[in-house]
């Protein structure tokens, strides 16, 4: 390294806090007298300025969206936007993303693979190893980073679910939160998936408190527009980058009924009937070469012909609601596209369209779910039985809700393997194509020349990254923000804009997702779909020969160990290298678990005016002892409100006063129970208090302990703690001091439901024992 570089690099160890472009005082080369006519003056230019002509950049992200599902790579899914920028850009067949959203993410804005990135799996997930604390190093900068210091201005909308979740709140740090990591301006969400018609928002580092029922993809289309007007407003010819990253299509599926009503009865043929359509439309689009052949249905999907009339009803409005939800994205989409269009700016832009984020979403269960999460961690893997009958006659009563804002749905998993088309299995699989495939679409006008044209070079996420520095000229700083960077780990498409036959440069991949992993070399493939609970040396690998064989329908393991045994030693040869091991056993067993800002507190004290406390960065309060007391007067025996509140109408819990009663709601599913105070709350200074005694159930069934209301210390009201409200989580919705914001938890009332005596605090307190027995559990 030499001296000017450990220079800076030591600098930026007294500034790691600032985050703006590298702008240094310069030497002033004027001249000073006593007066005016005996001084020269002397202009410093800025250090950083945008190459003269320089374009814009749009990155465009979805999210769950399966290789088959828009129309421009054969899907049923009308997608009008990204065809034009289809045929108008190049289509590239062999892109590959890492299985699930997080980790896509930061292999994205960064160009280093996932757990290099340190993320190897979510925020929430987060344990103390290098590939999993959800902590991107400075080091490997973001492309945003990279882009300012190129003089570009940097924009950030929509999902980012890439900053450590203790780091979440409005204490900070803020150093990994967008506008910390390079991005001028920020508007969006920070977890990873948020109501469509109530998101919980932010802009900058500020939660945003309005909420009026705009649906958000209206929201961010609408602010991408004003950052882009504003900036060329005041600055025509200084570029820009929008990073837009939609909550489309993951779950909830919520989108106007006019949209859902476009594909009324398109899909009554069912997912069996896409999957041939679709195969046919790829073939017809040499999306796919002609000789490919439909997989066997995944494990568990059955037949559309042996469905019930019920099933059938019901399975349909699920995916008319998803393609209405997509096809409204692209609308959206489609505004800034044609403002750029407008201003002039589009044939000077770089556009780079990731269609989705990993494979289509396995958390619908095979009968779909209706009201968010709570349905998914219930556990309905059942495909057939009486049980999953009574589920579908249920559902069935919320069909004309599905898609509305009184739904939070994620359709079944026979129209996930539709929509994968080709490929087999899904989102979280890393092990297959079907988790990992997804279109990339290229726009450049003023880069390429070959309109429409294919691309099946292999490539990976983390080629966005220089592909975009390439195609624009950018160069990359040594130095950024004092940190010396740490070389990108992706490989440029560059070689591939003007020569579609240019052979693959690509030639090695690994991918890892809670311990399903597989590595890619020179078109062949290993893999092993990890089951948990299984040791790992005992997962069973399969080999594909990708050359001959291009939806992996012919395991080769058998046939040719050594081929297998060079691949694994090569994965295990990539995981060393980019920090793939330790390997960690599950999805979601410890999500948010020992992750909270609150983490270690056994008191929390919380004040009214508090703003929205996101998702797992909030005090805890799942399968565990504590108590809740809230410090009030009551002025009027009139007075009610939400004390504190979390989660939201899908699922929640809320202590709050109503019709002069202290009580406390758990919802789960949308079905709500309640615990209500046997007397009134007293006028003047009131402590109103909720003890939650749970105990680990001994055997299925079994109350999980007590519940108990007081006032003033009295007791008003007790039952047993039912082994399903235990779980208190917040995911969509954050945690409300004094109020219950976008939706409402309970059925009894409104939101936002202020409450309207004074609130002085609420505190909640953690038995000293348990917060160390839960410490000790989590080593």
């Amino acid at each position: 390294m030499n001296k000017s570089i450990l220079f800076s690099a030591l600098l930026g160890l007294f500034s790691q806090g600032l985050h703006a472009q590298y702008d240094p005082t310069q030497q002033w080369n004027g001249k000073i007298g006593k007066t005016l006519p005996e001084s020269q003056p002397y202009k410093a230019e800025p250090i950083v300025k945008a190459t003269k002509g320089a374009p814009n950049v749009v990155w465009i992200l979805l999210d769950d969206v399966g290789f088959g599902a828009i129309s421009s790579f054969g899907g049923l899914i009308q997608t009008p936007t990204f065809d034009s920028l289809a045929n108008n850009g190049l289509k590239y067949t062999n892109f590959h993303t890492t299985a699930i959203c997080s980790p896509t993410r930061a292999t994205l804005i960064t160009g280093r693979n996932q757990h290099s990135a340190h993320m190897g799996l979510f925020p929430e997930t987060a344990v103390n190893y290098p590939g999993y604390d959800a902590r991107i190093p400075f080091e490997k900068a973001t492309i945003a980073e990279v882009l300012r210091e190129n003089g570009y201005n940097t924009f950030a909308l929509g999902k980012w679910h890439i900053t450590p979740v203790n780091e979440a709140t409005q204490a900070g740090p803020f150093n990994r939160w967008p506008t910390g990591r390079g991005f001028d301006k920020y508007y969006g969400f920070l977890y990873g998936e948020t109501d469509q018609f109530h998101p919980q928002l932010v802009e900058g580092t500020t939660p945003v408190e309005t909420d009026n029922g705009t649906h958000l993809n209206t929201l961010l289309a609408d602010k991408a527009i004003k950052y882009i007007t504003d900036q060329k407003s005041t600055s025509p010819d200084k570029p820009f980058f929008l990073y837009l990253a939609t909550g489309a299509g993951h779950a909830p599926h919520q989108v106007e009924k006019e949209w859902i009503d476009k594909y009324k009865g398109k899909f009554d043929q069912g997912w069996d009937y896409y999957r041939e359509q679709v195969l046919a439309n790829q073939k017809k689009l040499g999306i796919v070469p002609q000789n490919v052949v439909l997989p066997p249905h995944n494990p568990g999907i059955k037949s559309w012909d042996s469905l019930s009339v019920d099933e059938k009803k019901l399975f349909t409005r699920f995916f008319e609601v998803y393609a209405g939800f997509i096809s409204q994205t692209d609308y959206e989409i489609g505004r800034i596209v044609k403002h750029l269009k407008k201003l002039n700016q589009l044939d000077n832009t770089l556009i780079v369209l990731v269609v989705g984020d990993n494979g289509a979403s396995k958390e619908g269960t095979f009968g779909g779910v209706v009201n968010g999460l709570g349905e998914y961690f219930e556990g309905n893997r059942e495909n057939s039985g009486p049980k999953y009958d009574e589920r579908i006659k249920n559902l069935l009563k919320s069909y004309d809700k599905i898609g509305t804002e009184y739904s939070s749905p994620n359709y079944p998993l026979g129209w996930a393997q539709a929509t994968n088309t080709p490929f087999r299995y899904w989102k979280q699989d890393a092990n297959s194509e079907g988790g990992t495939r997804n279109p990339l679409i290229v726009f450049y006008p003023k880069g390429i020349k070959d309109k429409g044209g294919i691309r099946d070079q292999y490539t990976h996420v983390n080629s966005v990254w220089p592909t975009t520095v390439e195609l624009i000229g950018a160069k990359v700083p040594q130095v950024i923000n004092g940190y010396v960077q740490e070389p990108a780990e992706g490989i440029s498409l560059g070689y591939t804009i003007d020569n579609p036959k240019a052979p693959s440069r690509h030639n090695v991949q690994y991918y890892e997702i809670s311990g399903t992993r597989s590595i890619y070399k020179d078109g062949w493939k290993a893999g092993t779909l990890h089951k948990p609970g299984t040791p790992f040396e005992k997962d069973k690998w399969e080999l594909y020969n990708l050359n001959e064989d291009y939806n992996e329908r012919f395991d080769l393991a058998a046939k040719n160990p050594e081929k297998l045994k060079e691949l694994q030693d090569i994965f295990d040869s990539e995981a060393q290298k980019y920090n793939v091991y330790p390997l960690k056993d599950g999805l979601s067993t410890s999500f948010g678990a020992g992750q909270s800002a609150y983490e270690g507190q056994s008191t929390v004290v919380l004040y009214p005016g508090v703003a929205q406390i996101f998702g797992a960065s909030g005090p805890s309060l799942t399968a565990r002892p504590f108590s809740i007391t809230a410090d009030v007067e009551i002025t009027d025996k009139t007075n009610e409100g939400a004390l504190l509140a979390v989660g939201s109408r899908f699922e929640g819990f809320s202590f709050f006063v109503k019709e002069g009663k202290l009580q406390v709601a758990h919802n789960h599913n949308s079905k709500v129970t309640y615990l209500v105070s046997d007397r009134p709350v007293p006028t003047g200074k009131v402590a109103l208090r909720f003890d939650f005694n749970f105990t680990q159930p001994k055997a299925q069934g079994e109350s999980a302990g007590k519940e108990i209301l007081y006032i003033n210390n009295q007791k008003v009201a007790e039952k047993d703690i039912t082994p399903v409200h235990a779980y208190i989580f917040a995911y969509d919705e954050g945690l409300d001091v004094g109020r219950d914001q976008l939706t409402p938890v309970a059925d009894k009332y409104k939101s936002p439901f202020k409450f309207t005596g004074k609130l002085n605090n609420i505190t909640i307190n953690y038995p000293q024992n348990n917060r160390e027995a839960q410490e000790k559990s989590r080593e």
